[in-house]
């Protein structure tokens, strides 16, 4: 009897224990739950504590603003690994679902923050940013400095008031030679009035 006993008190401690060992759990990531990394993994690691299905286990990866970050996971014995496609910093979810052999589904998730993002975008301009400011223009600085333009008056050719010193000359030249005519003029009339004269005595005698 107390064999008996003692038999039925080891088969109830036995059998509850048969479900819980067929229960599969998450036994470990990397990076792993919590984890800040500065550089991007290639990959994502998830190890079980029994081999997960690859017909039943659902694993993903998402970043910020919900962008898908994984691809399709690689099976290994009890380890599962997702290819991983950062797209910025910032927190990133593994989220994973699988069947266990007793058929209790597993649900979990495992959390990390990727501190810098992927490279800047090749194709943005560096000229894009630089501005069109037109005072940073080598040639609006030389016009501020004092070059004139072609549309400038003081660069018009032929422009009497580029020079108002030869202008002055030519007027006081002009001036000379109006008074040389007067007095050429006076002269010839003096010397008609001086003929006429003489004309006339040698007609009264």
């Amino acid at each position: 009897m107390p064999v008996v006993l003692g038999v039925a008190f080891g088969v109830s401690f036995l059998v509850p224990a048969t479900p819980a060992a067929a229960h599969n759990q998450l036994t470990g990531s990397n990076p792993r739950d919590g984890a800040r990394v500065a550089s991007a993994p290639a990959r994502v690691e998830l190890r079980f504590l029994a081999k997960p299905s690859p017909t039943t286990t659902k694993i993903t990866i998402t970043g910020p603003d919900n962008v898908v970050a994984g691809g399709t996971p690689a099976f290994d014995g009890s380890r599962v690994r997702v290819p991983f496609k950062p797209a910025a910093a910032g927190l990133y979810i593994v989220g994973y679902q699988l069947a266990s052999s007793d058929g209790h589904p597993v649900k979990g998730e495992v959390r990390f923050t990727l501190t810098t993002g992927t490279a800047a975008d090749p194709t943005a301009s560096p000229s894009a940013t630089a501005g069109t400011n037109p005072a940073s223009s080598p040639s609006a600085g030389a016009s501020a400095v004092g070059v004139p333009s072609a549309g400038s008056p003081s660069a018009a050719p032929g422009s009497s008031t580029a020079s108002p010193v030869p202008a002055a000359s030519e007027q006081s030249d002009s001036g000379s030679r109006w008074w040389i005519w007067a007095v050429g003029g006076l002269l010839l009339l003096a010397a008609l009035a001086a003929g006429l004269v003489f004309r006339r005595q040698r007609r009264a005698r």
